[in-house]
């Protein structure tokens, strides 16, 4: 009953702000239209239609703001009204009383705010679907002041997260049971990935400790500054962080007017993404412009300012290994590769031929080789790769959304910063050189560090381990094969043995000879 009564929500907002209207207005056919003039009748619909497609997604909720962010950076699929109103979602959602956000950082500390802080600012900064940011002054143990920003998380939030979930879980079932491709998309495990990262989000204790990994991860790369936790101000409900000044990334006029080289921010942008990504397995995973700004610092100037970690994504190896396999094959447009890394990983069923697919993903790529970002819609791209992936019956891979997502993120700021960037040639060099340290002695030699403490301890255990399997009954093929092999080691011995005895004796009978005849000389 609460995921129908919370669907009658929906709807009902959809119709109060006419996105209806705008969906069928959408369309070309007159019919449509004049169904959207007639649902139109007695609705007072004046504001302009990003607005009203803005409050809409407000007062739906946190996963539907969500949803404006990501679009918001995709300004080559939107008209440019809904784009930049969709842009004030990224840290302009309506804020809380600061009363409020007072009263939670007190009851997180268990003391008055002016016990906290030496100074508070009540007007929040930036205010988000989760969590709004206030600055403040702390006086941290060593009793020097720090500027900081203070997070605190948004109240009522698990309740409507929850219940938008709850329908997100239905239909995901209607999908999979109505749907002819339900099983191959996926949708309950799509979703359930989803609500990690929701719930995670709701956990500012999980969003400082990702923010302090990032950090530690970006340390030596010089591209990125991530704010210093402070952590015995951290709360679930709270997270005092260091305060970064910057300029935000969308106001790339004020960034060209300070001197700042904006091409090259873009491709230093790739290159923090691919290395998260590939590098590390550990990547940022909310990228729109509102959690992006640059330094205008001397001492980091032209840096990426990285903030908001509540959404990070994970790789494993063998993904990271299958993700870059494939990136390096298809920049070097070697598609049959591609084909056959699809058939291997089990994506697509083993009985499917090599040449059709590969065929197929070159219908795809080839016409957007040698083009600038400009000329390139990975949206179109990745909706092509969908129609491909349904025909051969490609599986879709729950742990990667968060990766496309932010694929779509970085190809939309990239869009923004520089048009004339190619993506692909930026990216190359990145991924050859991390396939050639996968796959060289430079792999081999972590993997030996990494595991030289378990050798160490188990080396000395196994003279004792072999000698209590020996003592067990000799009943199977397994010892009987292991005494034979025990057996010919020792006669090897015994042979090496008399080798190197008889190399000695027969050294030191020619020195013995030799000092003979000289005796006799004399």
């Amino acid at each position: 009953m609460k995921q129908f009564l919370r669907g009658g929500t929906i709807l009902w907002v959809v119709f109060r702000y006419g996105l209806d209207s705008l969906l069928l207005d959408s369309f070309q056919k007159p019919w449509l239209r004049a169904v959207s003039r007639v649902l139109s009748v007695g609705r007072k619909l004046d504001a302009p239609r990003g607005q009203r497609l803005r409050e809409a997604l407000e007062q739906l909720g946190p996963i539907f703001v969500k949803f404006g962010q990501v679009l918001s950076t995709r300004r080559d699929l939107l008209p440019p009204d809904m784009a930049d109103e969709l842009a004030r979602l990224q840290d302009r959602v309506p804020p809380f009383d600061p009363d409020i956000a007072i009263a939670t950082i007190e009851r997180a500390f268990r003391r008055p705010v002016e016990e906290v802080f030496t100074s508070f600012d009540r007007v929040p900064v930036a205010s988000a679907s989760i969590a709004q940011v206030h600055f403040a002054t702390l006086r941290d143990r060593h009793g020097q002041e720090r500027e900081v920003a203070v997070k605190v998380l948004r109240p009522g939030m698990l309740p409507v997260i929850e219940k938008d979930l709850s329908l997100m879980r239905m239909m995901a079932g209607w999908v999979e049971n109505l749907s002819a491709d339900g099983k191959r998309l996926k949708p309950r495990e799509v979703v359930a990935e989803f609500d990690n990262y929701l719930h995670d989000e709701l956990d500012l204790v999980r969003e400082a400790a990702n923010a302090a990994q990032l950090r530690r991860n970006m340390q030596g790369l010089d591209l990125v500054l991530i704010p210093e936790i402070f952590w015995d101000f951290c709360h679930p409900e709270v997270m005092v962080m260091q305060r970064m000044t910057g300029v935000p990334i969308s106001q790339i006029e004020r960034l060209r007017e300070a001197g700042v080289d904006i091409p090259q921010l873009a491709r230093d942008g790739v290159t923090i993404f691919f290395t998260q990504v590939f590098r590390d397995g550990f990547f940022h995973a909310d990228m729109h412009p509102g959690n992006i700004q640059v330094s205008l610092e001397p001492a980091t100037f032209g840096r990426y300012i990285s903030l908001d970690f509540g959404i990070v994504g994970t790789l494993t190896e063998v993904d990271k290994e299958y993700l870059a396999q494939n990136f390096v094959a298809f920049f070097r447009r070697d598609y049959k590769r591609v084909a056959e890394l699809h058939i291997e990983s089990g994506w697509v069923p083993p009985g499917t031929r090599v040449n059709d697919l590969e065929s197929a993903i070159r219908a795809v790529c080839e016409p957007y080789f040698d083009r600038p970002l400009k000329e390139i819609s990975l949206g179109m791209v990745l909706m092509r790769l969908f129609q491909t992936s349904r025909r051969f019956h490609v599986e879709i891979q729950p742990q990667l959304v968060l990766l496309q997502k932010t694929l779509l993120n970085i190809e939309g700021l990239g869009r923004e910063l520089d048009p004339e960037l190619d993506l692909w040639s930026t990216a190359k060099p990145f991924l050859e050189k991390w396939m050639l340290e996968q796959m060289g002695p430079q792999r081999l030699w972590r993997e030996l560090r990494a595991e030289a403490p378990h050798y160490a301890k188990l080396v000395p255990e196994l003279p004792r381990l072999l000698y209590g399997y020996l003592q067990q009954r000799p009943n199977t093929e397994s010892q009987s094969a292991l005494r034979e092999l025990l057996e010919a080691q020792k006669r090897t011995n015994r042979l090496l043995q008399s080798l190197i005895y008889g190399g000695a004796g027969f050294v030191l009978g020619l020195l013995a000879m030799q000092l003979f005849l000289r005796i006799r000389v004399f």
